[in-house]
This record gives C-alpha cells, sequence and structure tokens, in this order.
C-alpha cells in the first residue's frame, strides 16, 4: 500500500508540475521542471560493466523502466521510441547524438546482463540496458517514481511484472524535463525529443 501512496503522490506532483504549478516553471524549461524524479544510481549495463549516471553527464537522457519478459507493453513501447529516435537521426542528427537511450530493467532476477544484450541491440545499437541486484533495482525504481510489483503463482516458474509505464527525458544535468509519448508515431516522438533537446 505503501508504494501505491507514493506512486499517487508521485503522478500528482506530475500534475502539478505539468499544470505549470511549480514556482518558476516556464514551457521552456519542460513541463517536470523542478518535479522530484531521478537520481544517482551505479548499475550494471549489458555489458557487465559498471555504470553510474555521471556516465551521462552532458547528455540528454530517454529513461524507460520494463523488463525483457514483458510479453507486449515494453517491446511495442521500445519499438515506437527507437523508431522516433531513428527518424530524428535521419532528419536533425546532431540533436539525436546528444539523447542517450537507457532502458533499466524492473526483473533484475531474469535480466541478467547477457540476456539485456540481446534484447536492447534488437530496438536500437545505441540503446543501452542496465540491470542490477534486486536492492539496486528498488532503490532506483524509487528514485524515479517507478511502480512495480512481481505476479508470481504458487509453485510457478514464470511470473509476469505489473508495473508503472512513463518514458522521461532528463536534461544534460540530469534534470527531469517532459514525458515522451510512446504511443505517438515515430515522427512525433521525433518532433518531441527536438522540441526539448534541440534548443
Amino acid at each position: 500500500m505503501n508504494i501505491l501512496i507514493r506512486t499517487a503522490a508521485l503522478a500528482l506532483s506530475l500534475l502539478l508540475a505539468a499544470c505549470g504549478g511549480g514556482a518558476g516553471n516556464s514551457a521552456a524549461e519542460g513541463p517536470l521542471a523542478g518535479a522530484s524524479i531521478g537520481g544517482p544510481f551505479t548499475l550494471t549495463d549489458q555489458d557487465g560493466k559498471r555504470v553510474s549516471d555521471t556516465a551521462f553527464a552532458g547528455k540528454y537522457r530517454l529513461v524507460y523502466f520494463g523488463y525483457t519478459y514483458c510479453p507486449d507493453v515494453c517491446p511495442v513501447d521500445l519499438q515506437k521510441l527507437m523508431a522516433g529516435l531513428r527518424v530524428l537521426e535521419k532528419s536533425d542528427p546532431a540533436v539525436a547524438a546528444r539523447i542517450q537511450p537507457l532502458f533499466i530493467s524492473i526483473d533484475p532476477d531474469r535480466d541478467t546482463p547477457a540476456v539485456l544484450k540481446s534484447y536492447v541491440a534488437a530496438f536500437h545499437p545505441r540503446l543501452i540496458g542496465l540491470t542490477g541486484t534486486p536492492a539496486e533495482i528498488a532503490a532506483v525504481a524509487k528514485s524515479f517514481g517507478v511502480y512495480y510489483h512481481k505476479q508470481q503463482q504458487d509453485g510457478a516458474a514464470e511470473y509476469l511484472v505489473d508495473h508503472s509505464r512513463a518514458t522521461y527525458l532528463f536534461g544534460p544535468d540530469g534534470k527531469p524535463i517532459a514525458l515522451i509519448p510512446e504511443d505517438g508515431t515515430p515522427a512525433e516522438i521525433a518532433a518531441e525529443l527536438k522540441r526539448w533537446a534541440g534548443g
């Protein structure tokens, strides 16, 4: 229940930020300016290397939480998001080069670096997959306001993971800028990315 309360509180803060409820918000800053989302982390990438958030300093970060065994939503969202990034790479390669896409797993028990490596490669060559220990994933999910819960029947080996769905764009300073719509067309996603990262 505490997780649900925190998720509801985050949703309310996002709505307030999007409506300009925070002092000093402006359209140029982005609707999530001032929101308490994100923070320092150290996780393991698809090559087995330890990577911290500081490795992406100076880059815009397109961050999506999901898991490789997700039967439908995650792969569809990633396909659309990466198609949008490809459109931007063709129309404005300099802007696209400033954006680093990140896929953070909320299923650390199954999403090993080896599993992530083949998964992220299927969507985009620059997509970085990140995993970690259950404690590390719990900490990063909490700081990013991401809800997830393993749904496993007693005695069953397989399971699904219920999780919140949002794609965040963070600025070069690591601060949140906007939510990127996963349901948009590639052209719409590219336009939204350029809107915030093209300045």
